[in-house]
């Protein structure tokens, strides 16, 4: 073989080998918008998302609330928020240490799993502030007092009933709460107004029961998979916070629910058939720190890594995005202005014409959520 046809032999070659990772990262952007709930709602309550997720970000409470409303049918922001008042799910600290949608019944075995991890990892933050054991276990005995018959008390309440035990709150307050909650003393409560309350979790949870370690690592993978599956043992790893001893071990415990499979020289697993593509557009307004990206150590099957910068500029925080066809190809903000919602979309490219008639449909299903007119900025 002639030199110059050695060298397209081998150009070719690398363009095949290149079009197989982008058209495995097509597929599998694709497979998980449809077990994220995104292609095809399956459930008619929230209570059944949080459930079918095991666990749903939720540190942006208003985010939070749209990234399950997106995954329910027919949801309306107000049915939302009534459905979790309900009592079905709470918001609490869980995996990674962060705020979390919970099914009642799930929060005391995934609590055995990573509470004591979690808050050995934020051991040195206690510290600085002062908060040794014996005061940390003061307050769980100052909140159990102040909540028991039932009581729902906000914030502000909370710290009142530390200073009134001389618990000094400056600095700590969320410190003690999150400490709490850890050890499954404390969970959300319903709303006051615009105001979020605590409750004991033992009385709102009653019957709930920790399980088994290996039965609690096999559920654990078994929800993360089959909602976000296709992934990694890493993606799976950086989602629950547990070490890779435990994840592998979760893993092979998964093994009667778990398929594998290679592609771009990464293992992944999923949780039942593989779904065949959609073809686009299939466009998304997804909130701040939604699981479509949050539940991923590798985020490329959904972000261009020159895109990285425009959605995570640093700090852990992760901008509401635009997705077309499986990739991310904006960011967005709403805005409200004199009884209406403007979304103020910023896109990373130009959008065709498919695709803002897409995102007009899905901006006004936003609309509709909210109840209020729309406005879109930017598209």
């Amino acid at each position: 073989m002639h030199q110059d046809e050695q060298g397209r032999t081998t150009w070719h070659e690398s363009r095949s080998r290149q079009r197989r990772r982008i058209d495995g990262r097509v597929r599998i952007a694709h497979q998980r918008l449809e077990n994220q709930l995104l292609s095809r709602l399956r459930f008619a309550t929230p209570p059944e998302v949080v459930r079918w997720f095991g666990a749903t970000q939720a540190q942006d409470y208003l985010g939070a609330l749209w990234a399950l409303g997106l995954r329910t049918a027919r949801a309306s922001e107000s049915s939302v928020e009534a459905a979790l008042a309900e009592g079905g799910v709470v918001r609490m600290h869980g995996f990674r240490g962060t705020w979390q949608f919970v099914a009642l019944e799930d929060v005391p075995w995934m609590l055995a799993l990573v509470g004591s991890r979690v808050l050995a990892s934020a051991g040195s933050h206690f510290r600085a502030r002062g908060l040794d054991a014996r005061t940390l276990g003061r307050a769980c005995e100052v909140f159990t007092e102040a909540l028991e018959g039932n009581q729902e008390l906000t914030r502000q309440e909370m710290a009142a009933a530390l200073a009134r035990r001389r618990i000094r709150t400056g600095g700590r307050l969320s410190l003690l709460l999150a400490h709490a909650e850890l050890c499954g003393v404390l969970c959300s409560g319903a709303r006051r107004g615009k105001q979020s309350t605590f409750a004991l979790l033992s009385e709102r949870a009653p019957k709930a029961r920790p399980l088994a370690r290996e039965q609690a690592l096999a559920m654990l993978a078994r929800r993360y998979f089959q909602s976000r599956g296709p992934a990694t043992e890493r993606d799976f790893a950086w989602w629950c916070g547990l070490p890779l001893r435990d994840v592998r071990e979760a893993i092979e415990l998964g093994k009667p629910w778990l398929h594998g499979e290679s592609s771009g020289g990464q293992h992944y697993f999923r949780v039942g058939d593989a779904v065949a593509s959609r073809r686009g557009p299939s466009v998304h307004l997804l909130p701040a720190f939604d699981e479509c990206l949050i539940a991923y150590k590798d985020r490329s099957a959904f972000i261009d890594p020159s895109h990285v910068r425009a959605i995570n500029a640093g700090g852990g925080m992760l901008k509401p995005v635009l997705v077309s066809d499986g990739r991310v190809i904006g960011t967005w903000q709403r805005k409200f202005e004199k009884g209406r919602v403007a979304v103020a979309v910023k896109p990373l490219r130009k959008l065709d014409v498919r695709e803002r008639d897409a995102l007009a449909k899905v901006a006004e299903r936003y609309a509709r959520f909210l109840d209020l007119p729309l406005r879109i900025v930017g598209a």
